[in-house]
């Protein structure tokens, strides 16, 4: 456990503050962490401390989540390719140029993004139940969201507000968690996310983002293209229980990364709440090997 204090800092992009999270030494290599749905870089609060004694952490809070700056969807065009080119632009403005990418969730299709976008400045990738693979979609989590996608109606947008609700929330924290690790849930994140996402402003925020979530299904060819040609070294730590991201979307890397590390952790989506001591572990060891002596 690192001694190097958390520190919590805002840069302006854009003319919009976004916060974000940073410890460990200046000139360490960096790993940028990119938080998915509904959550901030507060999920990886218990990971930070962990590797900040090796590497520099940088953890931003995507706009309109978190500490961010949340303007309206009337002032900002919320969508996956603005969120990825701001996270690239985020990391131009704190001087940035090459990183490990951690993601998550919405942090895969953002991470990945930026990845397509400046390849050089990535040195691996750590997948958490980030998926790029039709076959890694829960089908019945799934379900409400590719109604949504197809059609914008009334009728479509109320299923998914749900998700976004203290017991949509919690049930994603919760599902695929076996008993004896419930009692490593805190409350308290779920909890935090649910008051974020009751802010004002908030539902014209989630639903334009999961509504444009079909953009990233479009762009999962390029992903793979992206993994083959530059065989970028991947680690996937992936909750098993995990019923958004279910783990054929982690073994499926193996497709186009075949020296790809896999490891299926007994949790589920938030698999930080029960195992970032191992998640940690896994992490150090894997880029000690692949990235700093090029195993």
């Amino acid at each position: 456990m690192s001694v190097l204090p958390t520190r919590h800092r805002t840069v302006t992009v854009r003319g919009h503050e976004i916060a974000y999270r940073e410890a460990g030494a200046v000139g360490a290599p960096v790993l940028l962490l990119l938080h998915g749905f509904p959550t901030s870089s507060h999920m990886f609060r218990d990971l930070i401390p962990l590797l900040a004694d090796e590497y520099r952490l940088i953890a931003p809070d995507h706009l309109g989540f978190g500490r961010s700056a949340a303007p309206s969807a009337a002032d900002f065009d919320y969508t996956f390719a603005e969120l990825a080119a701001l996270t690239a632009e985020f990391t131009e403005a704190i001087g940035l140029d090459r990183f490990a990418l951690y993601i998550q969730d919405y942090g895969s299709p953002i991470g990945l993004r930026l990845a397509l976008a400046h390849p050089e400045r990535v040195t691996a990738i750590i997948s958490q139940n980030g998926n790029a693979y039709e076959e890694g979609l829960g089908a019945e989590a799934w379900a409400p969201v590719l109604a949504l996608i197809a059609e914008r109606t009334p009728e479509t947008e109320e299923p998914v507000r749900a998700i976004r609700s203290l017991e949509g929330i919690r049930w994603q924290y919760e599902t695929g968690v076996p008993a004896e690790y419930r009692d490593l849930l805190s409350p308290d994140a779920w909890h935090h996310d649910a008051g974020l996402m009751a802010r004002e402003g908030q539902d014209g925020i989630q639903l334009g983002l999961i509504a444009d979530y079909g953009s990233n299904f479009a762009l999962y060819p390029a992903f793979q293209e992206y993994f083959r040609a530059s065989r970028v070294p991947l680690l996937a730590v992936w909750g098993e229980g995990d019923q958004v991201f279910v783990p054929a979307g982690a073994e499926a890397f193996r497709r186009d990364l075949p020296d790809a590390e896999i490891h299926l952790l007994p949790t589920g989506h938030f698999a930080l709440e029960t195992h970032a001591p191992a998640i940690a572990g896994l992490i150090a060891d894997f880029l000690r090997r692949r990235v700093v002596t090029g195993e």
